[in-house]
């Protein structure tokens, strides 16, 4: 059974010495054995077993996180993630399947590879709405100049468009829609709404001769 981590503050500190990694980052066989000993008591829900587990690995996980993440901030969070999920899954470590030193390595890296997405993905929707919002300025501009015309210019204008540009026009400009409304009432895509909205503008602006 799974037990709640342990408080939040610092893990005390152990007399256990930090896991040094010979060979290309695997440990000598002593520090294998003394990082399976602890998981399996950290399983058990010892707290001074988790303390000196912190110890002897939380160096080599940071530097693991830290060539991932590259943020020293994000990864010290991820750091603090990666424990509280050692002590969460530490019962269900089973050592028949891998080495305890795998297990952890294999913890830390699945956070820090999961970080780096959701930051990537956050800033993908960030560019997004910026695009968007540039979007609807330009539109915006364009509109700004075609009502300062005439109302019998445009009127005549309009009669350039196609049937679907006009109706797209007429609920975004005339009836005040948003673009998102004017794709629900006429049933079509978003994409499709702002397209024909877009095309129309440029029709109305070159006859009537205005500039963005």
């Amino acid at each position: 059974m799974a037990h709640d981590p342990p408080p939040s503050h610092d893990p005390p500190r152990s007399a256990a010495q930090p896991l040094t990694a010979p060979r290309g980052g695997v440990p000598d066989d002593s520090a294998a054995s003394a990082i399976a000993e602890l998981l399996h008591r950290v399983g058990e829900g010892q707290e001074d077993a988790f303390s000196d587990l912190y110890d002897r690995t939380s160096s080599l996980l940071f530097a693991l996180v830290k060539r991932v993440v590259r943020d020293v901030s994000i990864s010290e969070e991820v750091l603090q993630e990666v424990f509280v999920e050692i002590w969460k899954q530490a019962p269900r470590f089973d050592a028949r399947r891998g080495s305890a030193h795998g297990w952890i390595c294999t913890i830390a890296h699945r956070r820090a590879v999961d970080t780096v997405r959701s930051v990537d993905a956050s800033r993908r929707r960030d560019s997004a709405e910026g695009l968007r919002a540039l979007d609807e300025n330009v539109v915006d501009v364009q509109e700004e100049g075609i009502m300062r015309v005439e109302s019998q210019r445009v009127a005549t204008a309009m009669r350039s468009l196609t049937p679907l540009q006009s109706d797209a026009i007429r609920l975004a400009y005339f009836s005040g829609y948003s673009h998102s409304e004017v794709a629900k009432i006429l049933d079509i895509p978003l994409g499709t709404a702002k397209t024909r909205i877009r095309d129309g503008m440029i029709v109305l602006r070159d006859s009537l001769g205005v500039t963005s």
